[in-house]
């Protein structure tokens, strides 16, 4: 009997264990660790910010799901690997401290003969003085508790705009290279579309700002898309949301710290600003779990496994090299940790080569760009693709890797929305192939022009809805739930 551990249970972490609980039967055990208690739809945060929806509509209780699958699962931190085993125990093990009530600070040691790790990222607010929630300033959304309190905190806004108090309301990253702009940019989307509506807009002052040297970047290098039988840059398109919702924009900014009345931040030009703001949502810098690992004498060996943002090397080429040699073909196709092929890291758990967007600099030296994407439709594929993977190597006895899912390969849809409801709303609908530009493939626009859309309207708005409920659904493992794609 093989035994497969999976650290988290985020969109990529729980694909995974689900995917290989179906694929493996019961002849093998699945084992789940993650220190959180209920699995979230991430991106529906969004209305949970607004007030449009509450969170125990987002979120659901895991042990249950895991239960019923035969999965084992331990609410617990990874806190050390051991890919080799110890002087004590031959085989790989990890040890874990419980976050549970019932075995709080309680450690466990879990062997393994596969491991997967799609513990997701590490929220950095401390690398931007005064950002997140704890600091009591600027809100978070990455989370449904950070969404909550978002919530709380925009309804004294609200009061404050109906009483006749002119706001200023500031969205975007709240780091030099921070990544995840198009969940800012749909939350401010939102604010704007409930603002709207209130008839407050003349007392609210809207400020989008990002380190994209475009808007519209996202972390991708922007695009080209089809639209309405034109081709146009998602510069164009974003700019033409932004304008339509009334709000401003600030670009090429990296926020270098908040305080209780501004925010301060340099722009590529080197020059340095502050903005003042009533109200602030800014997503933070990501890095990896960076899980110390030991050898089988207890030797450190942590900087063989994971890279120094704490992400775990896998098949990708991490030559150093100028973007102008960059290629799709940095990127990984089945996320196996080159030192220990036992272990995979789907999702953003994985280190990647480089940047999609091109590396910037300011005057100062401050580097100044959006980190690479890999959330949502993307994490939920390379989860499942490393577990049919493993799988087949158990099963099959294997070393082969039939099933790939590299980034330069690989599709992405984006549904942004504003507003809640079938009645009211729209949502800016984006569709990319590859998400990864390949140039001497693509010379004309990077992408496959055929696959990579962006269309505004409401029919996107229901295709946000339709989503939230068909991939719970597909999260908490019903009648044929593995027909749902990712």
């Amino acid at each position: 009997m093989a035994q497969v551990v999976v650290l988290g249970a985020g969109i990529s972490g729980h694909t995974a264990a689900l995917t290989l609980k179906r694929k493996l039967g019961k002849k093998h055990n699945v084992v789940v660790v993650s220190p959180n208690k209920n699995y979230q739809w991430v991106p529906s945060n969004i209305w949970v910010g607004i007030g449009r929806m509450k969170s125990k509509k987002v979120i659901f209780d895991l042990a249950p799901v895991y239960k019923k699958q035969k999965i084992e699962y331990h609410q617990a931190k990874a806190v050390s690997l051991y890919p080799e085993g110890d002087a004590q125990n031959s085989k790989p093990f990890l040890k874990a401290k419980y976050t549970s009530k019932e075995k709080a600070g309680q450690e466990v040691t879990i062997e393994y003969d596969y491991l997967v790790n799609a513990t997701g990222p590490r929220l950095r607010f401390d690398t931007t003085p005064g950002l997140g929630p704890e600091a009591g300033l600027v809100q978070s959304v990455c989370t449904y508790p950070h969404a909550e309190e978002a919530w709380e905190n925009l309804k004294k806004v609200f009061e404050k705009l109906k009483n006749g108090e002119k706001q200023t309301i500031v969205i975007g990253t709240g780091h030099p290279k921070a990544t995840c702009q198009g969940a800012a940019f749909e939350y401010a989307l939102n604010i704007a579309h409930e603002i709207n509506k209130r008839k407050l807009n003349k007392l609210a002052d809207i400020v989008w700002i990002t380190n994209e040297y475009e808007v519209g970047d996202f972390g991708m290098g922007g695009a080209y898309v089809k639209r309405n039988g034109y081709i146009t840059s998602t510069k164009v398109f974003t700019e033409s949301i932004l304008a339509e919702y009334g709000i401003r924009w600030i670009k090429r900014a990296g926020v270098q710290k908040v305080d209780e009345k501004a925010v301060y931040f340099e722009t590529l030009d080197g020059e340095k600003h502050e903005l003042n703001y009533d109200y602030a949502m800014l997503i933070p810098s990501f890095s990896g779990i960076n899980l110390p690992t030991f050898d089988k004498n207890g030797a450190d060996v942590t900087a063989k496994v994971f890279a120094p943002n704490g992400f775990m090397k896998v098949d990708a080429d991490y030559t150093a090299k100028p973007y102008e040699e960059w290629s799709g073909a940095d990127w990984p196709s089945i996320y196996q940790n080159p030192e220990y092929k036992n272990l995979y890291a789907p999702g953003i758990a994985f280190a990647p080569p480089h940047g999609i967007s091109k590396p910037m600099k300011s005057k100062n030296g401050t580097e100044i760009f959006p980190t690479p994407p890999r959330t949502g439709m993307p994490s939920g594929v390379m989860g499942k693709i490393v577990a049919e993977n493993i799988a087949d190597r158990i099963k099959k006895n294997t070393e082969n890797h039939k099933h790939k899912a590299s980034m330069a390969r690989m599709g992405a849809a984006c549904v942004v929305s504003a507003g809640y409801g079938f009645r009211s709303g729209l949502a800016a609908t984006m569709t990319v192939f590859p998400i990864v530009q390949d140039i001497e493939k693509y010379p004309d626009w990077g992408r496959d022009i055929r696959y990579t859309v962006g269309e505004a309207g409401l029919a996107g708005h229901w295709v946000k809805l339709v989503l939230h409920y068909m991939f719970l659904y597909k999260a908490k493992a019903k009648f044929l739930w593995h027909l749902i794609p990712e």
